[in-house]
């Protein structure tokens, strides 16, 4: 149980730390206008690492432990992280178009060329769209999930 409590609290850190990667990552491409090449390699590292900081535990320790004591709690807590890489899914088929897009225009490079994102592509409208739901998706159901997960935490090692 002592080891338990120790893989469990390293997991719930490490989850927890990863949150402020992800808002960083977000406030430098809302404060970066236009986006280049620099800003979002600089941006993609931050939200990458709040990633790692997130699916290396859910791989290492939660997966392997969900039938163990699977209780509703954790069945929600579950549910909604595996919806919340849906969500992340889904806005990378939006993200990689709009990359493509924006790399053949060349505006990583060249970002002074005037030409609005949205005629870059006639569906550049719809990936964006794809982006924002699933951003947002993502990130309301890694919430949910967090907060269950802290919720499950709680009552399994610090009240049992």
């Amino acid at each position: 149980m002592a080891n338990a409590v120790v893989w469990a609290t390293i997991t719930a850190l490490l989850v927890t730390v990863s949150f402020p990667f992800y808002l960083y990552g977000a406030w430098i491409v809302i404060e970066n206008d236009p986006v280049t090449w620099a800003v979002l390699t600089r941006h993609l590292r931050y939200i990458f690492t709040g990633l790692v900081l997130t699916t290396g535990p859910v791989l290492g320790w939660m997966a392997p432990r969900l039938f163990d004591r699977l209780s509703g709690l954790q069945a929600m807590h579950a549910i909604f992280g595996v919806q919340a890489y849906a969500f992340l899914l889904f806005a990378l088929t939006g993200i990689v178009r709009i990359f493509q897009a924006k790399r053949r225009h060349d505006l990583y490079g060249d970002p002074e060329q005037g030409i609005d994102i949205d005629d870059l592509h006639e569906n550049m409208g719809a990936w964006r769209f794809r982006l924002r739901v699933g951003v947002v998706g993502y990130l309301a159901c890694w919430l949910i999930a967090y907060l269950l997960g802290l919720a499950q935490y709680a009552l399994t090692y610090l009240y049992a």
